[in-house]
């Protein structure tokens, strides 16, 4: 899928209406959008009871120095056992690693925790467990029941770390005031 309705690289963000309680007040950054369908991780929602100094060790990968501070996030309720680490571009490890446009890639590979362990790692980072998937035309269809709005994503809204401001910024950067969205959604 190409042109105007690749929604690769942009944010999606629930409609106060959202259905799906594991989607309500998600934005979810879209790592690959395609004929075929799109995979995502959802950006807001840090886990508070995994830790990423606990998942290294869990792995057996060996911090060398002081571990950043990062955050793990659940992705999506797809897989949840399996990571992904969403960064910016400046690391690249090859055909490990989706980039997905020139700020932003995803990788999915215990090198990428070896590599943020020791220090080089990318400039900016999230850790999700677990990814969000739609099926060929399920997110359009989605999108075309007001379920999603799609807005571009910067890497301080998809980095930053005031998560329980993301979803209204997110929406704010479309020039939607969030007190003024209803959950209802209206028929004339």
């Amino acid at each position: 899928m190409n042109g105007a309705n690749d929604l690769t690289g942009q944010l999606l963000i629930a409609s106060p209406g959202m259905e799906d309680p594991r989607f309500a007040g998600s934005i979810v950054y879209i790592c690959v959008h395609g004929d075929d369908g799109a995979m995502g991780l959802i950006v807001n929602k840090p886990t508070p009871q995994v830790r990423f100094v606990d998942l290294l060790e869990q792995l057996d990968v060996v911090a060398k120095g002081d571990l950043p501070d990062v955050r793990v996030h659940f992705g999506g309720p797809v897989e949840t056992s399996r990571g992904f680490v969403l960064h910016s571009a400046d690391v690249d490890l090859g055909d490990a690693t989706l980039r997905v446009d020139d700020e932003f890639a995803m990788t999915a590979s215990i090198e990428m925790l070896d590599r943020i362990a020791g220090g080089q790692g990318p400039r900016s980072s999230l850790l999700a467990l677990g990814y969000s998937g739609w099926d060929a035309g399920q997110l359009e269809g989605e999108i075309a029941q007001n379920g999603w709005l799609t807005a571009p994503a910067s890497p301080d809204l998809v980095f930053g770390r005031a998560h329980e401001f993301k979803w209204g910024g997110a929406l704010k950067s479309i020039g939607i005031e969030p007190s003024m969205l209803s959950g209802e959604a209206g028929r004339a």
